[in-house]
């Protein structure tokens, strides 16, 4: 994994640890990388293209996107301004100093970060629900956050609890790796549906579309609003551009168990027997409670 940049962004189903077994069946040579669904963004990090045409329908997530973007320019005053935030606030800082007490870690074995961190983390994200959006702040609450999830309430209003997490060496490491490599890339951000923002496009030769869409049978946060009428629209678009001799590779999951409660995505398994499938090895063991969760991921591609 040291040949892969993971976004700095932790983003929730996130394709970074997958990357070693999902690049190899990219295109060598692409004129456009063009992704919809972009999440954190570890993909188009790791893909070597002319230009880049990244899109995601969380506003939120392309605005955190974009102010890294800006903040490679000055990365100097980038950690400067983090830094104070995190010492303002009290919050742990492995990276670069260990305030924990002893104590607290002797009391707490495995939850002694959410227990420091949780005095300052909720002052911060009332904070920074009273005023302006600021980004810097909604960063540092991303990466203290229960899961790094971004949650907003009906009102707007960032919601997450504090999560069991440190500021770390690997988080300093994912951002001085996201400013290096943002600063050689051609990149437009793009806040729209998936279907807005492909239809938009014209399609050149070479040019490559990568999607990992939400997935229909799985619970993460960003699926609560994906349904089988949207997955159905995915594959006929898929269709489409196949036609029109547009490459493309899809990320999904077929099956999917968790305390013996198997699901399956039915709509996709008939769907993707006319394309090239390759099967991508995704079993996790949760943490908290060692039961295997079953994921059946497969990368299906018209090429």
């Amino acid at each position: 994994m040291n040949d892969f940049n993971r976004s700095p962004l932790f983003y929730m189903g996130d394709k970074y640890k997958l990357l070693p077994e999902i690049s190899k069946h990219f295109p060598r040579n692409i004129n456009r990388f063009i992704e919809p669904f972009t999440g954190g963004g570890s993909v188009y990090l790791n893909v070597q293209a002319k230009k880049y045409l990244l899109n995601d329908i969380d506003k939120e997530i392309v605005a955190l996107h974009k102010f890294l973007i800006e903040s490679s320019k000055d990365q100097d005053q980038f950690f400067k301004k983090l830094i104070r935030i995190v010492k303002t606030y009290g919050l742990s800082r492995s990276f670069m100093e260990d305030v924990v007490p002893q104590k607290l870690k002797n009391e707490f074995v495995k939850t002694y970060y959410a227990r420091f961190n949780k005095p300052g983390y909720l002052k911060l994200r009332e904070n920074f629900n009273k005023g302006k959006r600021d980004y810097m702040k909604l960063y540092v609450l991303l990466i203290y956050g229960f899961n790094r999830i971004l949650r907003f309430n009906r009102e707007g209003q960032f919601n997450l609890p504090v999560g069991n997490v440190d500021f770390n060496q690997n988080t300093v490491k994912a951002l001085n790796n996201y400013f290096e490599v943002v600063q050689s890339k051609k990149i437009n951000f793009q806040t729209k549906d998936f279907v807005q923002f492909l239809d938009q496009i014209k399609f050149e030769k070479d040019d490559f579309v990568y999607l990992d869409p939400p997935y229909l049978i799985t619970f993460g946060e960003y699926n609560k609003f994906w349904n089988e009428e949207r997955e159905e629209e995915l594959l006929e678009y898929l269709d489409r551009m196949t036609k029109e001799k547009v490459n493309w590779a899809l990320s999904n999951v077929t099956d999917y168990t968790k305390r013996g409660v198997r699901l399956e995505n039915k709509i996709l398994k008939k769907w993707m027997k006319k394309y090239n499938v390759k099967k991508i090895k995704s079993n996790y063991i949760s943490f908290h409670n060692n039961k295997q969760k079953i994921i059946n991921e497969v990368l299906v591609k018209n090429y």
